[in-house]
């Protein structure tokens, strides 16, 4: 029998490059979308403008056209806008899941630090702000969400 995979968790999203990877990924599907969705808008409207029906009135030519474009414009910018979402997306999850818990843990590492010091009796000693690790180039990193994925999983198991 085959071994049943595990299903899908909030987990599989803890490091910013596997959430930069799926924003990415959902970036570009998207984006084929609103290519899509602009094509078929521009030929539709070319298409009601070369040839109007005879029988309708400039106000219901007009009213026709614009029931049946103005849906694909409603699409094109909600798409266009879900791809601007992706940008936040990954942003807002670096910032809660990482940035504002080191900062915390940081600030209380000080503070410990500050407090035993004032228990001594001397002024606390300063030091450098710990430095962030430096990334692998980016050629050595896997960018496909689905990759990253695997590589956990596999690291896991």
């Amino acid at each position: 029998m085959s071994e049943k995979q595990p299903g899908w968790s909030g987990e599989m999203l803890d490091r910013p490059e596997t959430v930069e990877a799926f924003s990415t990924q959902l970036r570009g599907g998207l984006a084929e979308y609103v290519d899509y969705v602009a094509r078929i808008r521009r030929d539709a409207e070319a298409m009601w403008r070369a040839n109007p029906p005879s029988e309708y009135g400039s106000f219901e030519a007009w009213w026709r056209h614009h029931r049946t474009c103005a849906p694909f414009a409603k699409l094109q910018d909600h798409l266009e806008e879900a791809v601007k979402l992706t940008f936040q997306l990954a942003a807002q999850h670096r910032r809660q899941r990482h940035e504002i818990p080191a900062a915390r843990v940081a600030a209380k590492q000080a503070a410990a630090q500050q407090q035993a010091a004032l228990t001594r009796g001397t002024a606390p000693a300063r030091r450098p702000a710990p430095r962030a690790e430096p990334r692998a180039p980016a050629a050595a990193q896997s960018t496909d969400f689905m990759d990253l994925v695997r590589e956990r999983r596999d690291r896991s198991a």
